[in-house]
């Protein structure tokens, strides 16, 4: 137990941050935007990392996510995400805010940065988002998606399962034993972005917010490389 304590409270600590992390205050809603396009992209202009053409061409939503991990005993990671949706006439959604986290139990040490990019491939999926926090993998079946360069990987199968994942990490992090993972809605941050009391669903799929001009070469980005 006197062990215990001082673990405890190192916990807390670590665990506050990330807390506060998980109102976004005014203002910051703009970088995450932008960080989750320079994501993409980066991702894109590596051949090591990059999503097939034919992938993307089928894709009926992406889901990028930016996250930071840390922890001793049990690990945390919070961070956010965007996703952007196909219409039906080929168009693609405004980029809409999510939440994201993860826990880990077991022996642990380190600290991460996590970049993940999820791959939508039906529009059941997409609509799982509707209902609040999804695990992927558990709510929705995933697996690795292959790269660029794994052309050959490409199969009927692959393009049929719902969820394509493409992730890379940055930093160290070793021994999590336990893991649970998810994505969730973040109307709050929506509504102060966009000034609108529309929520996940609308913006999605809906016409009722004009893309603000700060979104505009995200949107154009997923249109080109998609087509």
């Amino acid at each position: 137990m006197k062990l215990l304590r001082p673990l405890l409270a190192l916990l807390a600590l670590c665990a506050a941050p990330l807390a506060r992390a998980a109102e976004p205050a005014p203002g910051k809603q703009t970088a995450r935007i932008e960080t989750c396009e320079a994501i993409l992209r980066e991702f894109q202009a590596d051949p090591q990392l990059a999503i097939p053409a034919e992938i993307l061409r089928q894709a009926r939503a992406l889901v990028i996510v930016n996250q930071i991990k840390g922890g001793l005993i049990v690990g945390l990671q919070y961070g956010y995400g965007t996703v952007l949706a196909r219409h039906t006439d080929g168009s693609w959604s405004i980029p809409v805010l999510l939440r994201a986290g993860e826990a880990s139990l077991g022996l642990q040490l380190g600290g991460q940065r996590t970049e993940t990019i999820y791959v939508l491939m039906d529009e059941p999926t997409v609509r799982r988002l509707f209902d609040g926090r999804m695990n992927m993998g558990v709510d929705a079946r995933a697996i690795a998606g292959p790269r660029t360069y794994e052309a050959e990987k490409l199969n009927r199968d692959i393009l049929t399962t719902p969820v394509l994942v493409y992730g890379r990490n940055q930093g160290y992090y070793a021994g999590a034993t336990i893991k649970t993972g998810w994505i969730d809605r973040d109307d709050r941050a929506n509504w102060d972005y966009y000034a609108t009391p529309y929520v996940l669903p609308e913006l999605l799929y809906g016409n009722f917010v004009t893309p603000p001009a700060s979104v505009r070469p995200f949107m154009d980005y997923v249109a080109a490389i998609t087509r």
